[in-house]
């Protein structure tokens, strides 16, 4: 869960190796050697010098640089290197932007702006989730290898609120800090009373020139804007809604979502290039219809080996066929996003383009807690 936050440290030994210094087993591989007690601002001063140095380099030096750092570490945890590079100044971040490609292309998360960029074109991304009853805590991990569960890659965290009527879901980056107002903050779901509806509420506008939500539920801070730099306010980016089951027949839950998706997003991630205004569009997805097993005496779909445990909880989102749709998705067999049970609280959550991994965790909380209507 420290991957994100260990950019910095590490950029700090690859800044202190052209010194001569370096932490043990780190940069260089050298022996560790203890730097000398500087004062603040003479420690800034070199800070700066180093930086740069650093920001001197040809920028066809620099860009090799990234590309091998980037092919030699494919998967993580080595990925974090990457970052590290990232994290030198703001050339090199510039230049990790350049090359490094977007999940879309690479099928790779690397930054945690990754989380917010459709998935995979041709292959879904593995991922799952982890619940805590105790504190009604989830965490969307990446999978590191073909395994169900494994140690996994941090990605994000979200906590269950219960808010008079209502229910919500913060979502962060850290799994420490899951409130609204902090600077990981990085959107929330919210429920109607009977839980059979949600709305996301993304913390960035989807695209350029959209409007935050005006409804004083949806606001971020509930007071006065603490800081300026902070948006008080959320963006409505999704709809998830669960139909009612009034004959209360035997059978799996029935979904239906609209979710704003990027369209026509530039992969070309060249800094220097004015890049045109970004657009969306509305995604529609429902839940694949399983099959009755005789044999089995079951409602079934087949998820391919990535569920193992029966649950109404267990879903597969297509696009309904003949919508015309940018991202040619719509043939009811693609699926975008499935999810389903594999331990008493464990969940794989697979999904692809045109979603991002913000919005297919969002939408597989909403498949958690009791929804008597619709069962």
């Amino acid at each position: 869960m420290e991957l994100w936050r260990r950019s910095s440290s590490c950029l700090s030994s690859i800044s202190r190796s052209s010194r001569g210094w370096a932490p043990a087993g780190g940069v260089g591989g050298g022996e560790s050697k203890v730097s000398p007690e500087i004062a603040p601002a003479e420690a800034r001063e070199e800070e700066e010098a180093d930086e740069e140095r650093w920001s001197r380099l040809l920028p066809e030096l620099l860009t090799e640089i990234m590309r091998r750092v980037d092919a030699g570490a494919e998967r993580w945890p080595p990925r974090r290197d990457v970052v590290a590079c990232a994290c030198v100044c703001r050339r090199w971040r510039d230049a990790a932007v350049s090359v490094v490609r977007p999940p879309l292309e690479c099928g790779r998360i690397t930054f945690p702006s990754s989380l917010k960029q459709p998935g995979p074109r041709d292959v879904p991304m593995h991922c799952f989730i982890r619940r805590n009853k105790k504190n009604s805590t989830f965490y969307l991990y990446l999978s590191l290898t073909q395994a169900l569960t494994d140690k996994g890659k941090f990605l994000l965290a979200a906590r269950r609120f219960r808010n008079r009527v209502h229910t919500e879901y913060i979502i962060s980056y850290d799994c420490d800090d899951l409130f609204p107002g902090s600077n990981s903050y990085v959107g929330k779901l919210r429920s109607d009373f009977l839980g059979t509806k949600f709305m996301v509420y993304d913390s960035q506008p989807p695209y350029d020139g959209a409007k935050p939500s005006r409804s004083q539920s949806s606001r971020r801070l509930a007071s006065k804007q603490i800081s300026p730099n902070v948006s008080g306010g959320n963006f409505e980016v999704g709809e998830v809604s669960y139909k009612f089951n009034f004959l209360k027949s035997r059978g799996p839950r029935r979904m239906q979502c609209s979710i704003q998706c990027p369209v026509g997003e530039d992969t070309a991630s060249d800094p220097w290039k004015e890049k045109p205004p970004s657009t969306s569009s509305s995604l529609a997805l429902k839940n694949k219809a399983p099959r009755w097993h005789e044999h089995l005496q079951c409602w079934c779909l087949n998820f391919h080996g990535r569920v193992t445990v029966a649950s109404v909880k267990n879903f597969q989102l297509v696009a309904p066929a003949g919508t015309s749709d940018p991202w040619g998705v719509g043939d009811e067999e693609t699926v975008i996003l499935q999810f389903g049970k594999i331990e008493d609280d464990a969940f794989t959550m697979d999904y692809r383009q045109p979603l991002s991994a913000f919005q297919a965790f969002a939408i597989c909380l909403t498949s958690f807690g009791t929804k008597l209507a619709c069962e």
